[in-house]
Formats: structure tokens, sequence, C-alpha cells
């Protein structure tokens, strides 16, 4: 029998290997949890058992550790740091139309969801939504 946990834990390692994501490593521990307590019965039950545990067990384990280290670090970039900014209209900027402002030292076109604005006003970037700043009326 522990032929057959031998070449499972052999299909879960190929499996692992060939895929890009952690997705059967548990099943391959398993199966050697499975190949110990061959060693010891011969009780396809208790082996199957043992399986499961020890798979579930290690899932439980280092899940948390994978999820930690897959985890996608949002790094920001310069960009972000105009979010939050306030910012001058150099060129009107209507609900229908694009604008543009000066912040930073730098000139972006901006757009408003709700509201026109007049040269000179002062604004809010709420976000960037491509190459385009969504502005609103100045925070207080």
């Amino acid at each position: 029998m522990s032929l057959w946990w031998f070449l499972a834990f052999i299909f879960f390692l190929f499996l692992e290997l060939a895929t890009v994501n952690l997705v059967s490593i548990w099943f391959a521990i398993g199966c050697l949890g499975a190949i110990i307590i061959d060693i010891f019965t011969d009780t396809f039950i208790w082996q199957l058992l043992g399986f499961g545990v020890v798979s579930l067990v290690t899932l439980i384990i280092t899940k948390p550790l994978v999820k930690k280290f897959k985890a996608n670090k949002v790094v920001p970039t310069n960009l972000d740091r105009v979010i939050g900014k306030r910012a001058e209209v150099i060129k009107k900027i209507t609900k229908d139309d694009y604008g543009e402002v000066k912040i930073l030292g730098t000139i972006w076109t901006a757009c408003s969801k709700k509201e026109t604005f007049e040269v000179g006003d002062k604004v809010f970037v709420e976000a960037i939504e491509g190459v385009k700043l969504i502005v609103s009326k100045e925070e207080k």
C-alpha cells in the first residue's frame, strides 16, 4: 500500500511544480504522513485518516504564512502623492469637459464628476483615473 501513497506523493508533488500557486503541497505532505502510518499498520482507513489529518493540519499551519508571503504589496508611486492635496484650476473644468490644474509645480488634466470650476479656484484631488485627476471642492 505504501507504493500507492508514494505514487500519490509524486503526483501531488508534480502537480505542485506544474502550477504557479500553492495548491497541492499539503496533500503531498499528507501522503508522507500516510506512508509513515503504513509502516505501523496495514489498515487503509487509518492511513486515509492520517492523510486527511496531516494534510489539514499542514494547511491550517502554513496557510497564514503563505498568505503573508504572497500578499501583493502596493508600492506607492510618486503619482500617489497628489491625492489629498490642493490644486489650482488653470483651465475651466466642467462636468462634461476636462480642464487643467496645477499641483506641486506640475500641470494635470482634471475632471469633476459633479461641479464646475473656474480658473483660479482651489480644488481638492480625490483620486487619479488613468492620467487624469478627479477633483472636488477644496476640503476644509
